[in-house]
């Protein structure tokens, strides 16, 4: 077959992603806190945007004015100033500057208008209690050789957050290079330090070493403990009485004891750090209706800077690469301006449009939280799914009922006993709280109870799908609920 060079023309829609539009996407997703990085960022490394110190940031329309005056025509504009006032600003040095606004000591760093009784800022500076450190501290008061005092903090650095050991005897003994019985000897030692339960294997040794620190042991707790285990995990106590030959009242007593005890023995040595969710909406409720109002706090205001614009203008003074850096750096700003408005006005009707579904939810309450798709969103603002996708991700919205996620207000349909897909999942949910909050903790609910009673309400759903929804709210089974005097 012959091979042939030939020209050819094609017409073709393509979509094509500019830079210029995947910043827009990247703007419309982030949520607050990143945002007001991102620009802060883009003030440093853009010398055409400027933070805005009065109350009015730039308009839309000032920035099309600008975006006018950014155009590369050979029509010239008026200049602004003279052009031996921007060789006087270029030729500026650090020695004028000094000179002319130092003269109080303001800009060289001890400027004081007053006393000054703000407290120091090391005062605000707390240390949070290591787990690893107390245990340490402990550790250096024993007296012991230096081979064994190697395991004992070999130990100590495999410890979990909850305080458990994370390795077994035989990697230690492997690791550290010594017998088995050093290694038991050296976590004998930890499992003596404070808190009690530390370095344990599993919770019945943690919760049998504070019986031992207690006092305890050879009683009916420590029997319990020992060889009643799974009764009690599964709340059994009339088995568990009758496995260990004791009384029901004294067993019930004793598992009032285990539950004085701490399953946790590192709980209050956990260094994480708490973190703050900021609302990227507020709704707020007024005699009308809702105000929806954005949330700027913390944001930097952005504005093109009257200067290099200015410069700029200055057509004369500029080489080609000077004129050309300027350019485009300033379409940079207002690309980025337009992009922040674009996307305050999306997350706005975005807002708007979940209001106006979600009504009966903002009057009524979460019971009346309606099923809600992304695409009926989408489709009600004649936007695309995924837009509303990324409008909707990591964002929050700050409601009289608290500080909930956009996603909140998404949850799928369940059927309901009328035959209609009108039942939201997040609804039913609330129901089973409320049903289980309400029920006797003497003879709680079964699922298959639960059940019935949301049949009664108009819900249908399997038993299978209640477990499901319980798991999901954090409720223990019924078991579990049951008080411990009503225990048969």
């Amino acid at each position: 077959m012959a091979l042939e060079l030939s020209l050819q023309l094609k017409l073709a829609q393509k979509l094509i992603l500019t830079p210029q539009l995947q910043q827009a996407i990247k703007l419309l997703q982030l949520p607050q806190l990143e945002l007001s990085q991102l620009l802060n960022q883009e003030l440093v490394e853009n010398p055409v945007l400027e933070e805005s110190i009065d109350e009015q940031a730039t308009t839309p329309e000032e920035r099309q004015n600008e975006e006018a005056r950014t155009d590369t025509s050979d029509d010239a504009e008026m200049p602004l100033f003279k052009e031996d006032n921007i060789e006087q600003v270029f030729n500026y040095t650090s020695d004028d500057y000094f000179s002319d606004r130092a003269s109080d000591g303001r800009d060289l760093g001890y400027f004081n208008s007053g006393i000054d009784n703000t407290p120091a800022f090391e005062q605000f500076i707390s240390s949070r209690n290591d787990l690893v450190d107390h245990l340490l501290w402990q550790l250096r008061f024993m007296d012991i050789d230096e081979r064994l005092r190697n395991v004992c903090v070999f130990i100590i650095g495999n410890l979990s957050d909850d305080g458990y050991l994370q390795a077994s005897i035989e990697e230690i003994a492997s690791l550290c290079e010594v017998d088995r019985p050093v290694v038991e000897q050296a976590l004998e030692i930890v499992q003596k330090f404070d808190p009690s339960g530390i370095a344990a294997r599993d919770l019945q040794e943690c919760l049998l070493i504070q019986v031992r620190e207690l006092g305890l042991e050879g009683t009916l707790l420590d029997l319990i403990l020992r060889e009643g285990m799974g009764e009690l995990q599964r709340r059994q106590y009339q088995q568990l009485a009758d496995k260990c030959g004791a009384p029901l009242d004294d067993v019930l007593a004793a598992v009032q004891v285990v539950g004085s005890l701490e399953p946790r023995p590192a709980r209050n040595f956990v260094s994480t750090e708490t973190t703050y969710i900021v609302p990227d909406v507020y709704l707020i409720r007024e005699d009308d209706g809702f105000r929806i109002m954005l949330n700027e706090e913390g944001m930097p205001r952005l504005r093109m800077s009257n200067f290099y614009r200015k410069i700029f203008n200055e057509k004369k003074l500029l080489t080609s690469d000077e004129k050309s850096f300027l350019e485009e750096k300033m379409r940079s700003a207002l690309w980025l301006l337009k992009s922040l408005d674009q996307r305050n006005k999306t997350i706005y009707r975005v807002t708007e449009s979940i209001l106006e579904f979600q009504k009966e939810y903002f009057e009524k309450g979460v019971t009346h939280l309606r099923p809600l798709t992304l695409k009926e969103v989408a489709q009600s603002l004649g936007m695309h799914e995924s837009t509303i996708s990324r409008v909707t991700s990591s964002k929050y919205i700050q409601t009289p009922d608290g500080l909930l996620s956009f996603r909140y207000f998404f949850s799928s349909s369940l059927q309901s006993s009328r035959g209609d897909s009108n039942v939201a999942s997040t609804s039913v949910k609330e129901i089973i709280r409320k049903i289980i909050a309400e029920e006797d903790t003497a003879n709680p609910y079964s699922d298959n109870k639960i059940v019935e009673l949301l049949k009664s309400k108009g819900v249908t759903i399997a038993r299978r799908t209640v477990a499901k929804y319980r798991n999901e709210l954090r409720i223990p089974p019924q078991n579990h609920r049951r008080n411990l005097r009503s225990s048969p």
